[in-house]
């Protein structure tokens, strides 16, 4: 009798393979308040990575990290028309505390436009002030009808940039420049996957925004999942909040803004965009865990693996040492293909004695014997070419799966089999958008016809990315 599969199959049946993945590498469970998550250490492990590897950007941006409070005055929300009803269905709200009702409800943060712009406010008084870079990373909450986890969660972890500058272009570029060297840049270069950078069509842009920027992925089943946004706020907070400046020319004027963030939804994109049916697969760049050295059986195996561990740790590889040879083999070494660990290192009793180790890949698969003395300079040129190879078939995912058409229809048949679809913005428009919506099938985004960021929905020759989404 054939051996039952760890993992649904994707092609089976791919929210199941989903589900399993989370469960089987232990990267989360669900929450015991319906739509929440507890997020276990191998997976908030992969979070910090994250956030180290993002917060590093977002500072070489120019933005410093500060704190603002969790629980907002539910009159801030309202300052906002556009804001307020955007984020109406989602709001958590505190009507009692302390054994008694509050005299005014307060609303558990969704994001933090409202609360940051009353502090720009009292802290924006010259040009000189200006422009004011803030992040923050921290949770929200948004009340989430259709849960799962990573990707739409009514609590998440993110970070939160909100800025405030003297003129539209300045906060303009800056939104752009948060979306191409810090959003794109991370999502292409260390997450490996080929996100495609666009602009939100009207219907889709940020509630209170004048434009919003997006990176779309596309996921296993050819689905579409927003990574992040970059949003152009123009004045509208300002104009809400009194967020005023004095110009060089004396002139008090309204300050512009942008606001950006990511959150834990790109490890749900990372397990759909990288995973197969054996588990998890960790880009080396991003991996907590880019070596496992593991004691197949034996004292000296041990020893060996530990002092060889060692070594790879002051080479600067993250390295986690498995010793546990008490526990079989065999499990473990399905324990950490599961957790998508880039490289195993094998060490028993006849490997020593041949002075070599088994190198199993996980990212293209296989094993090999190698010497031990080779692998302190072997090791950095697979981990290299195991993280080009996984955004080299992210790339080659989206490119055959991408089809140019030219009308609603086709556009809606290539969403609904399992892809995207190109289509000119001009023969679509919100009356064609409006149609898909109809048949679950949405506008990611509009891109130019070489690939860039179109300056406006109605610029010449902008296509619309079309798919189904997560």
């Amino acid at each position: 009798m054939a051996k039952a599969p760890v993992l649904t199959p994707q092609a089976e049946d791919f929210p199941r393979w989903y589900q399993d993945l989370i469960n089987k590498a232990e990267l989360a469970d669900n929450g015991p308040v319906r739509g929440t998550m507890v997020i276990r250490p191998y997976g908030y492990g992969l979070w910090e990575r994250m956030q180290q590897e993002m917060d590093a950007r977002i500072k070489d941006a120019g933005a410093q990290n500060a704190y603002f409070p969790l629980f907002i005055p539910q009159s801030y929300l309202t300052k906002e028309a556009e804001h307020v009803e955007g984020f109406a269905p989602e709001l958590a709200v505190v009507t009692h505390g302390g054994g008694k009702e509050l005299e005014e409800p307060v609303v558990v943060r969704p994001t933090s436009e409202t609360i940051i712009n009353d502090y720009f406010s009292k802290w924006v008084q010259s040009y000189r002030d200006l422009p004011l870079l803030i992040n923050q990373w921290a949770n929200v909450v948004r009340w989430e009808m259709r849960p799962r986890v990573f990707l739409r969660t009514s609590e998440f972890l993110w970070q939160e940039g909100h800025t405030a500058h003297a003129t539209y272009e300045d906060a303009r570029d800056y939104a752009a420049r948060i979306h191409t060297d810090v959003y794109g840049d991370f999502m292409t270069n260390v997450l490996g996957i080929d996100v495609v950078l666009g602009r939100k069509t009207a219907k889709e842009r940020f509630a209170g925004a004048i434009n919003t920027l997006t990176l779309e992925g596309m996921m296993g089943d050819g689905k579409a999942l927003q990574l992040g946004t970059s949003h152009e706020l123009g004045t509208n907070f300002a104009k809400a909040f009194n967020t005023q400046y004095l110009s060089k020319e004396g002139k008090q004027e309204l300050v512009w803004q942008t606001s950006w963030g990511v959150s834990t939804r790109m490890v749900g994109g990372l397990i759909m965009s990288h995973g197969d049916d054996n588990g998890l697969r960790v880009p080396p760049r991003l991996a907590h865990v880019q070596v496992v050295v593991m004691a197949i059986k034996g004292d000296e195996a041990v020893a060996k693996v530990r002092e060889l561990g060692d070594q790879l740790k002051a080479a600067g590889i993250r390295v986690h040492v498995d010793d546990r040879v008490d526990t079989p083999f065999g499990r473990r070494a399905v324990d950490w293909e599961l957790k998508g660990v880039p490289v195993r290192i094998e060490i028993g009793p006849r490997d020593l004695e041949n002075g070599t180790a088994m190198l199993a890949r996980r990212i293209p698969g296989g094993k090999e014997p190698v010497q031990i003395t080779e692998l302190l300079d072997l090791l950095p040129k697979v981990l290299d070419e195991d993280q080009a190879q996984l955004l080299r078939e992210s790339r080659e995912r989206r490119e055959s799966r991408t089809s140019d058409v030219a009308t609603i229809e086709e556009a809606a048949e290539a969403a609904i089999a399992g892809g995207w679809a190109r289509i000119p913005w001009a023969d679509l428009g919100p009356e064609g958008e409006a149609k898909l919506a109809e048949q679950a099938v949405s506008v990611r985004c509009l891109i130019a016809e070489d690939g860039s960021v179109p300056e406006a929905d109605d610029a010449p020759g902008t296509l619309a990315i079309v798919a189904r989404s997560y």
